[in-house]
């Protein structure tokens, strides 16, 4: 499992736009971002490959474009998608890094929050294993923070949200069984950064 050092100086948690602590498998699904581009929202998302399944590498592999299209009958259904996240983060908390956060990654789509569409051009985006609707693992929320305090560190983050969140009626994910209120806390960021609809329940729970 990787551990991400409690809180060291952001110069040595940082080489460039990679994080130091992150198991490096580079994309080729990238690009540069738009001249100007502040980085501020974090976009947490969720996925398995094959859906429900964990520690099968596959989504390594999709975002390295690797991936056996022909090893499980659902890749037929994504065949030849090409797909980046800038982290993903293993059930067990191992962290993974595939684009540099200086770069745009692919992770977002359509999308649109805090009334600016296109999210790739200004967000970090970030993959926790897992089923959209099901519960997340403790580790994975201690290294979800860390690396949330860390990215913010870098870059001038004023927004945490969902996939869910960005992307309306199209996507669900990390979906109901991620625990907003959980993250607030660990974080200790004020509850404005997080989306509208967590923010009661965060209250109502000081």
């Amino acid at each position: 499992m990787t551990t991400l050092p409690d809180e060291p100086a952001a110069r040595t948690l940082w080489d460039a736009g990679w994080h130091r602590d992150a198991l490096r498998q580079p994309s080729p699904n990238f690009g540069p971002r738009p001249q100007g581009a502040g980085i501020d929202l974090i976009v947490v998302h969720s996925i398995s490959l094959p859906p429900g399944q964990y520690g099968s590498g596959a989504v390594q592999q999709l975002f390295a474009n690797t991936l056996d299209w022909d090893a499980h009958p659902y890749f037929q259904s994504i065949r030849g998608l090409q797909v980046s996240s800038h982290f993903f983060i293993e059930r067990d908390g191992t962290l993974w890094q595939f684009v540099d956060c200086d770069q745009r990654a692919w992770h977002a789509g359509q999308s649109s929050y805090r009334g600016r569409a296109q999210c790739n051009d200004d967000s970090v985006g970030i993959e926790l294993e897992g089923l959209e609707g099901q519960t997340f693992e403790p580790v994975q929320y201690a290294v979800l923070a860390r690396l949330c305090s860390h990215i913010a560190q870098r870059y001038p983050v004023a927004h945490v949200a969902g996939h869910e969140h960005i992307a309306p009626g199209r996507k669900q994910d990390p979906g109901p069984g991620f625990d907003w209120t959980r993250l607030q806390r660990l974080l200790a960021w004020p509850v404005s950064r997080f989306p509208i609809e967590t923010r009661g329940a965060a209250d109502a729970t000081r």
